[in-house]
């Protein structure tokens, strides 16, 4: 039976942060805000969240206790974390529990299925990838009938074999803005073609109960309805910017209040003709900080400085050329449409980030952009996989969407996140191989041979530390 009288440190943790930063944050942080709004400090600035039911109700199913070993969905979704979970706040759930947060759990938690330990030290090994990159390990079998095979792993933990044909290690999702998903989950594992993202949200909320929790019985219908309306009435965004100052001043719509009328639709601004009402793509998808790119001389200088660099970044953003190539799912992919997209062409970095104002992609669109590389995430396992038919094998940490497809060619795709609150929520990418958002601009720098000078990738950097 669980123990829903139990109160993990995650929460106390979380809602003693809320009760400081509501009564401390600065006015000029919480523009627009009002006391119900959680404003949080992160490494640039301040984070926020506008909940639409008004206020957070700790009597959700999202913050109850529903399984056998203490999870909540607040375990893996912290407010002040981006709604995810960073290895910062990991580390001192860990400090301020000694070890027994209920996130160190070996069921997923830990490095190796089902690890033991005696002593401290052996749980801070046990667990290091949670520590220090915030990775959770997904169990997950090859389909039947799968066009692949696994032939080997390499595994620098020593794990004895799996109850699943492997593990894979991933980032935690937010649990915010999802009125603007398109697929739930990285491997989109959680969606169907027949089911709404509001069914899927459901779905996945049950599914979270019975593995991460470990729960004995499904949720009720109206337990994930409940959690499904928090979750979906959440709306996140780096609201101040130690720099730049409010991030909604003087016409900007940064922070989360523009992001609840933010229009969207499935395969709204779509670039291969998905978008059902047949208006063009819009390369230049993010418009929150165009006020800034003309700002007053009597403005402090600092201020300007930093204001022009994140509107210059957002520029970047918009209409940065570079050669787009060796994308699979994208580059030498006909869509629906009808669209055929060449193996090379110009493009932005709004092409796969074409929902405006958020980031993702506005249709379901798992991409291979070279994550999975084993000297990408060298701290992860790597796995030998071989095409039945061509006999083609791939080194992969993790073969994305194809163990739920079971296709050679859906190996290493994975869907783009949301991008707002970006600042609160390091490491990034699904395996959290980028430890900076620096990282991040590098890494694609590199992977397209964009040509960056310094000053672009500082200001892109600017532009994505205030969404």
């Amino acid at each position: 039976m669980s123990n829903r009288r139990f109160f993990p440190v995650c929460l106390v943790l979380t809602l003693g942060a809320i009760l400081i930063t509501v009564r401390s944050a600065p006015t000029a942080a919480a523009t627009g805000s009002d006391s119900t709004d959680l404003m949080f400090r992160d490494a640039t600035g301040r984070v926020r969240t506008y909940t639409a039911s008004g206020s957070i109700d700790l009597s959700n199913p999202f913050f109850q206790d529903f399984g056998t070993n203490g999870r909540r969905c607040v375990s893996c979704h912290q407010p002040g974390e981006g709604w995810t979970i960073t290895p910062e706040g990991v580390q001192a759930r860990f400090v301020a529990s000694n070890g027994t947060d209920p996130i160190f759990r070996n069921n997923d938690g830990s490095n190796c299925e089902g690890a033991l330990h005696n002593t401290l030290d052996e749980e801070r090994s046990n667990y290091s990838l949670l520590l220090n990159h915030g990775l959770i390990r997904v169990g997950l079998n090859v389909p039947q009938n799968a066009e692949f095979v696994i032939d080997s792993v390499s595994d620098p933990y020593g794990c004895p074999p799996p109850t699943t044909d492997l593990s894979v290690y991933r980032r935690p999702l937010p649990a915010t803005n999802l009125r603007f998903l398109s697929a739930v989950m990285w491997d989109g594992r959680e969606s169907s073609p027949t089911t709404a993202i509001i069914d899927d949200l459901a779905h996945q909320a049950n599914d979270a109960t019975r593995g991460h929790a470990q729960a004995f019985t499904d949720l009720t219908a109206a337990e994930k309805q409940q959690i499904v309306a928090f979750e979906t009435g959440l709306f996140t965004a780096q609201a101040y910017d130690d720099a730049a100052g409010a991030l909604d001043a003087q016409g900007a719509t940064g922070g989360p209040d523009a992001l609840t009328t933010q229009s969207f639709f499935l395969g709204i601004n779509d670039p291969v003709g998905l978008n059902r009402t047949n208006v063009p793509f819009e390369p230049k998808a993010f418009t929150i900080f165009n006020a800034w790119n003309t700002l007053p001389g009597s403005l402090q200088r600092s201020i300007k400085e930093a204001r022009s660099a994140i509107a210059r970044g957002q520029t970047i953003f918009n209409t940065k050329s570079f050669t787009i190539s060796g994308v699979a799912g994208l580059n030498n992919q006909t869509f629906s449409s009808g669209v055929t997209v060449p193996g090379s062409f110009s493009g932005t970095c709004t092409v796969c980030h074409d929902s405006p104002n958020v980031g993702d992609h506005s249709v379901k669109a798992p991409l291979d952009i070279g994550l999975t590389v084993p000297s990408v995430g060298p701290y992860v396992p790597a796995y030998r996989l071989r095409n039945l038919m061509t006999a083609q094998t791939i080194e992969t940490t993790d073969p994305g969407r194809a163990m739920i497809t079971g296709r050679w060619a859906d190996v290493n795709k994975f869907k783009g996140p949301i991008l707002r609150a970006l600042a609160s929520r390091a490491p990034y990418f699904h395996n959290g191989s980028a430890a900076t958002l620096s990282d991040v601009v590098e890494f694609y720098d590199k992977r397209f041979s964009i040509g960056l000078t310094n000053q672009e990738k500082s200001d892109l950097g600017a532009f994505l530390r205030s969404l």
